[in-house]
């Protein structure tokens, strides 16, 4: 799963200007914490931009997809298993039709350490950016109020996250970016090679500090390491499906 990441400005700005999106006025500040729940940057294709040109656009989504049919927003949905995602209904059309891209610095996985939770930290070995593979969708209130809203997609962990976690986010790199919020590809299998984990030898592991449990905690601290922390071995893995 996925339930925490942190993106730079830096790295908004440079995953916005790869992808040719007009920069806002008010520029979002970089985030150490990002809990489900919130408003999140993304990037989406749209037919018609305010200038006139087709491409895609910045937009603030609410982390956790209401269906468009969904009766209530009671039960948001913060995770897609990319394995089903062309089958069930509340991902089916978005797939097809409402694909997006969550710019991303890093993202943080727990493993239990008896009724302790020990956060780790995954980051590009570089420190490069990327971008979360999502889905959103538009739900209308009872009382006409709209509510534009995402999931992230996950899939099978790696070798370097399995000891940590039985599933990670779809992680794509800037290669594909423009294929993943293509709106000519509309078919499940022209998507499926982009929804493969993130080789593992392309992704770094550090323990930080447990104040990120904290969803309110957003410093600069929440990167600090965790020295006391011990290696996840692969021999720990649970193998739990979800």
């Amino acid at each position: 799963m996925c339930s925490r990441y942190l993106i730079a400005e830096e790295h908004l700005r440079a995953i916005l200007v790869r992808l040719g999106v007009p920069l806002p006025s008010a520029f979002p500040r970089t985030r150490y914490n990002v809990p489900p729940g919130r408003p999140i940057p993304a990037v989406r294709a749209t037919p018609a931009r305010a200038d006139g040109l087709a491409g895609p656009v910045l937009t603030s989504l609410h982390w956790g997809l209401v269906p468009s049919w969904a009766r209530t927003d009671e039960s948001p949905i913060f995770n897609a298993r990319a394995e089903s995602l062309a089958e069930k209904p509340s991902f089916r059309d978005a797939l097809r039709r409402r694909r997006c891209l969550i710019p991303a610095s890093g993202f943080y996985e727990w493993k239990a350490i008896g009724p302790a939770r020990q956060p780790w930290l995954f980051r590009r070995p570089a420190g490069e950016p990327f971008a979360l593979a999502g889905l959103w969708d538009t739900w209308t209130a009872p009382d006409g109020s709209r509510r534009e809203s995402c999931t992230v997609i996950t899939t099978a962990p790696n070798a370097l996250m399995a000891p940590i976690h039985h599933r990670m986010p779809v992680m794509l790199g800037e290669d594909h970016w423009e294929a993943w919020l293509d709106p000519a590809r509309t078919e499940p299998a022209q998507l499926a090679a982009l929804l493969e984990p993130w080789p593992a030898e392309g992704l770094r592991a550090t323990a930080v500090t447990r104040r990120v449990n904290k969803v309110d905690f957003d410093e600069p601290a929440c990167l600090e390491p965790d020295t006391s922390a011990e290696a996840p071995r692969a021999e720990d893995q649970l193998g739990l499906g979800f």
